[in-house]
């Protein structure tokens, strides 16, 4: 009778161990993407990527600024660490290389690559309009100015910022062959080589100011939620030689072992948009119409601000279906009076998160490029949720309820910081605490908001009253503090894929 109570316990402390300790994962087969969830819970959580950049998810945004990177262009006599990882071609790159265009200074780590078959050369992770392009190339970075090293940046929601390139096959690429040419040295899995240092930049587009912009995730296990994409407009070409000489020179497995299994075809599909919008730097194309089309921050703050000491009753009269995606500026036609006006903080104090109510106060952008130092750390609430979970009983709740507490916090960030709509999961949780009487009314509205939503789009999966898997709430992630290194045995430096 025991053994069955504890069931549910021993298998979520197996999952957790699984995490701790690296379980193996592919691409495909048992091991693959499907079944990623199991052992690293967040790939099945909230802002995935990569995404299917669609023309009704683009929202042009004005202050983004051109890409401006340092130290890119390296010398022969700089020797960088070509490696075969198992699930890509890695280039190890030196700390003096750097994004200086955001508002934190983002080093870069390493860059990698995705690519298809031989059979099939589409590989890419990121798609445009359901197009697939044949590889791309990821230039990962971390926020150097708060974390110490890669380690320490990848589980933090500000923590990492990834350049993506779309490469297509067409002309040959003098600076890919810098690298290409030492490849059947790192045939197989943990192979390494030292490769003279070149030209970084050569391998971007040549335009570094027309780009798509999003908060996403790592695209491999553990899939922390952890990056602030930059996807490339332009693509950059290679020959077909060169393709074929990553798509089938290569194994993900050991030199020693009898079988050996190609390495192609290393791509995630694409993830759901989470209500998340792509602000994009340029006027040109469809749906975008060459006008400003995101919210003022002002706007969205107001409308934060009016649901947390606004009338509520007089909310739903107006519809929260115009909190939703390409309504909320309309919330907004005439001026609104707020209860308790003389005090919003007061009462932000008492239906806030603790780790927002800071954020909320302050008059910067909130968000991957305007965090507090508390930023979200995913490793601490995973814990806090498997601890939870573990005393409820629950079994195979785990991706779930890491969904629920996660996803509020994140959209919201997103929201303020004009990276996202105002989803209908995030109202409810900021409306959490507030008057009672004014319930019904609300609740009718969110109703109909939600199947408003329904009808436009099935991007995000809504909370659903009844299910109890939101059965924290959110609160103030507890801090363990950071060894030096890598406080994560199951990934290597040469493991960070994204």
């Amino acid at each position: 009778m025991h053994s069955v109570s504890f069931t549910p316990i021993v298998l979520l402390q197996l999952t957790f161990l699984a995490v701790l300790h690296g379980a193996k994962w592919t691409y495909n087969g048992p091991e693959g993407e499907h079944h990623w969830s199991k052992h690293y819970p967040y790939c099945g959580g909230a802002f995935q990527s990569p995404i299917d950049i669609k023309s009704e998810l683009l929202r042009f945004d004005p202050t983004l600024r051109p890409i401006e990177i340092q130290n890119y262009n390296l010398l022969p006599n700089e020797q960088l660490t070509l490696g075969n990882n198992g699930h890509s071609v890695q280039i190890s790159l030196p700390s003096k290389m750097h994004i200086s265009s955001l508002p934190h200074r983002y080093t870069a780590a390493q860059l990698h690559f995705h690519w298809g078959s031989s059979s099939r050369p589409a590989g890419s992770e990121h798609t445009v309009n359901s197009k697939q392009y044949a590889a791309e190339m990821h230039v990962v970075h971390f926020n150097s100015d708060k974390y110490p090293n890669m380690s320490m940046a990848v589980d933090k929601s500000d923590g990492l910022a990834v350049l993506g390139v779309l490469i297509e096959v067409g002309e040959f690429s003098p600076t890919f062959e810098q690298f290409l040419r030492f490849i059947n040295g790192i045939k197989y899995r943990d192979q390494r080589v030292q490769v003279p240092g070149f030209n970084i930049r050569a391998m971007l587009p040549a335009r570094l100011d027309e780009y798509f912009r999003y908060d996403g995730s790592l695209t491999t296990p553990p899939c922390y939620p952890s990056v602030l994409w930059t996807v490339f407009r332009n693509h950059v070409t290679i020959s077909r030689k060169q393709f074929l000489d990553m798509a089938t020179a290569l194994y993900s497995s050991h030199a020693q072992e009898s079988s050996p299994v190609p390495l192609n075809g290393n791509f995630r599909r694409p993830q759901l948009a989470d209500s998340r919008v792509v602000l994009v730097s340029f006027k040109e194309g469809r749906g975008l119409q060459g006008t400003f089309t995101v919210t003022s921050p002002l706007t969205r703050k107001r409308i934060v601000q009016q649901l947390l000491v606004g009338d509520l009753a007089d909310l739903a009269d107006e519809g929260l279906h115009q909190l939703l995606p390409s309504g909320s500026e309309k919330l907004h036609g005439k001026k609104k009076d707020f209860k308790n006006q003389h005090s919003p903080a007061k009462s932000k104090q008492h239906t806030l998160n603790p780790s927002l109510r800071k954020k909320s106060q302050n008059h910067h952008p909130v968000g991957k490029l305007g965090l507090a130092d508390d930023a979200l750390c995913y490793i601490s609430l995973e814990q806090n949720v498997f601890n939870q979970l573990k005393l409820s009983h629950a079994e195979n709740q785990l991706v779930q309820a890491l969904r629920d507490k996660a996803f509020p916090e994140l959209n919201l960030k997103s929201y303020l910081d004009c990276k996202s709509d105002l989803a209908l999961p995030t109202i409810r949780n900021i409306l959490r605490g507030r008057p009672t009487d004014e319930a019904f009314e609300l609740n009718r509205s969110l109703t109909k908001a939600l199947m408003n939503k329904q009808k436009t789009s099935t991007a995000i999966k809504p909370s659903v009253p009844g299910k109890n898997y939101g059965i924290f709430p959110l609160a103030t992630v507890p801090r363990k503090p950071h060894s030096q290194g890598y406080p994560h045995p199951w990934l290597l430096p040469m493991e960070w894929e994204d």
